[in-house]
């Protein structure tokens, strides 16, 4: 058999954050099916969704609170929740976890809670520029928030801004509905989300790698 080269052959492993919050039961209601529900054909709204993830990044910039508290006797999700569901993801070319080579960080998530208008912005970080694997990192993010969220929650996956050089083809597929049925519909491309999610429960008890700060 012959080895794979890598697009990242010796990745930066980062430390990962201990859990600062205790781990709270998030409803598993989401089926792979709800995939349509993330994304929006209507240009008016996807120019409000746009609107949405700008504003929720200039908040973040600023210092400003992201979530919205519309009904204080309802439990709401926050970025860390978040964080915990996607930090024990296994990359696709390494036996590392998506924290630990800091694809995805908590100051990355940004979550809104008003109330009729739940949103959810996932920013990640390919190891490199040129990472042919980003657009299956997005699609593994968006299906492991899909089957762990409460349904209301909009999701959207989005490369950080400047850190992939085909960032634009790559935030337009994992946003829209007929490309990411098209490829849950595949069952090799389905097989490696599976693999990738096969640790996601860890919660930040994933094994291997060599942590440096």
């Amino acid at each position: 058999m012959t080895s794979k080269t890598l697009d990242n052959s010796n990745p930066t492993v980062h430390a990962t954050l201990s859990q600062a919050h205790a781990e709270k039961p998030v409803s598993q209601s989401a089926l792979l099916a709800n995939v349509w529900k993330t994304s929006n054909d209507d240009p008016q709204e996807q120019d409000s969704d746009m609107e949405w993830v700008k504003s929720a990044v200039s908040q973040e910039e600023t210092g400003k609170p992201l979530a919205f508290i519309g009904n204080t006797e309802r439990e709401d999700i926050d970025e860390l929740e978040v964080f915990d569901l996607l930090r024990s993801i296994t990359d696709p070319e390494h036996p590392l976890t998506l924290e630990q080579l800091a694809v995805v960080s908590p100051s990355q998530i940004h979550v809104s809670n008003k109330q009729g208008g739940e949103r959810i912005l996932i920013e990640f970080t390919p190891t490199i520029p040129h990472c042919s694997m980003a657009t299956l990192i997005g699609l593994t993010l968006r299906v492991r928030l899909l089957r762990s969220l409460p349904p209301k929650y909009k999701v959207d996956i989005r490369i950080k801004e400047g850190m992939h050089q085909s960032e634009n083809a790559v935030n337009k597929q994992l946003n829209d509905k007929e490309r990411v049925q098209a490829a849950l519909e595949n069952a090799h491309l389905l097989g490696v989300v599976e693999g990738c999610l096969s640790s996601a429960d860890n919660r930040g008890n994933a094994g291997g790698g060599v942590l440096v700060a």
